[in-house]
């Protein structure tokens, strides 16, 4: 940036208020100072913890490989300054200030990072032995549950309930997964590509209840909506996050029907000096003519980029970075490496690579011939090739797309 840039950001904008420790939050404030910035930056958590990623937390720190997460980040030596153990209460856009439990924050630019928060099973709040699996205090209630090899009931076989019961069951729990609807992933995946992974947990010797649903809870055991029981020295709840943005509401900020945050191509919101990146904020994806709502590490990694860049371009009259990533994301669960990349529709046609039942294939979804998705189980080249072709819209082969043994790159049409 040069020094006629600094000086008008200086001017326009010397105080960067962001809310939320998380990815989105820290690589924010990190962006900010990596792209030339000098002005205030204070970072504002709920959690008394220093800022931490959460992808270990279901896996070295829940099983005890690791004490914590925290980001190897050196806020001082930034001017980064953290305001850690005070919630976020609300926003008055008119007046430039957030309302936290230490008090009112003036802002110039406020970014709001404060991410997703997860659904809670109805009627179990307060119910001993109940968890969830999001913060680090979580982790470390869990931890102890492991250790003692306890009976585990996980509801929900989405992405956390897979990764928590891989976790369990290398600790030596008897699982049980239960999940409402007919299959694991049901609300990320088509039947056809779950119907496989279902395998996955009797492999791994925990048990997968589908069409099942959870009458109530009641210390040590699970009652099910058909009257049987289950034991449970540990009830974890993994059915789902949604975003963490009750607090903004009468601030004017518009949230969308997830309660996400919707904010434009640029990651603004609606309100004057006002960004959203990271789990609480919907995109307008060009790239597949809708709104995106993503929950992935990878999403609140690199919006923050774009944020810091408009943050400092948008008082300069200069043009705005558009924000519409490919959407990536990786899962660890039952001995395999899961990763995707892109978004797809049900009405993309699919074609596989490699057989389902074996140990590595990929499913690739196209639109209009152009690679728009990809799923791998341990092909990882697959995975990093699939990602660059999707960003390129290359179009494809299908007949050269489904043989396994046959690069992606070299399937193009």
């Amino acid at each position: 940036m040069n020094e006629q840039r600094r000086d008008e950001v200086g001017t326009a904008r010397r105080r960067v208020v962001v809310v939320g420790a998380g990815m989105a939050g820290v690589q924010t404030a990190v962006a900010l100072r990596e792209q030339g910035f000098d002005g205030t930056v204070a970072l504002i958590g709920a959690e008394p913890h220093q800022p931490y990623d959460r992808p270990p937390l279901s896996k070295a720190v829940l099983l005890g490989k690791a004490e914590g997460s925290a980001f190897d980040v050196d806020f001082d030596s930034l001017g980064i300054g953290l305001r850690l153990g005070s919630e976020a209460l609300g926003v008055r856009p008119a007046e430039h200030v957030l309302d936290t439990e230490a008090g009112p924050v003036p802002y110039d630019v406020l970014v709001l990072a404060t991410g997703a928060e997860p659904i809670r099973l109805p009627g179990a709040e307060g119910v001993p032995g109940v968890h969830l699996l999001r913060t680090l205090d979580d982790a470390e209630r869990l931890r102890p549950v492991l250790a003692r090899q306890h009976d585990v009931v996980v509801v929900g076989a989405g992405w956390i309930g897979a990764e928590f019961a891989t976790a369990a069951r290398d600790a030596g729990c008897a699982v049980t997964v239960v999940e409402a609807a007919d299959r694991p992933l049901a609300g990320a995946l088509p039947a056809e590509v779950a119907a496989p992974m279902a395998g996955w947990y009797a492999d791994s010797g925990a048990e997968l209840r589908t069409h099942t649903r959870v009458a109530r809870v009641e210390p040590g055991e699970v009652v099910l909506d058909d009257g049987s029981r289950l034991p449970a020295g540990a009830v974890v709840v993994g059915i789902g996050a949604r975003p963490a943005t009750a607090w903004l509401a009468g601030s004017g900020i518009e949230l969308g029907a997830h309660g996400e945050v919707v904010a434009d191509a640029h990651l603004r919101t609606g309100v004057p000096d006002v960004y959203a990146v990271g789990d609480c904020a919907s995109f307008p994806s060009a790239r597949y003519g809708e709104r995106l709502l993503v929950h992935h590490w990878d999403n609140a990694l690199q919006g923050p980029r774009t944020v810091a860049a408009n943050i400092l371009g948008e008082p300069t009259g200069e043009p705005l970075e558009a924000y519409d990533p490919v959407p990536y994301f990786w899962s660890e669960q039952f001995g395999r490496f899961v990763q995707y990349a892109g978004h797809h529709g049900a009405a993309d046609r699919m074609v596989w690579r490699g057989d389902p039942a074996g140990p590595a294939w990929s499913v690739c979804w196209l639109r209009e011939e152009h690679l728009v998705a990809l799923l791998a189980v341990g092909r990882p080249r697959d995975l990093a090739q699939g990602r660059r072709l999707i960003e390129a819209g290359a179009r494809m082969d299908a007949d050269a797309l489904a043989d396994p043994s046959r690069p992606l790159k070299n399937a193009i049409a």
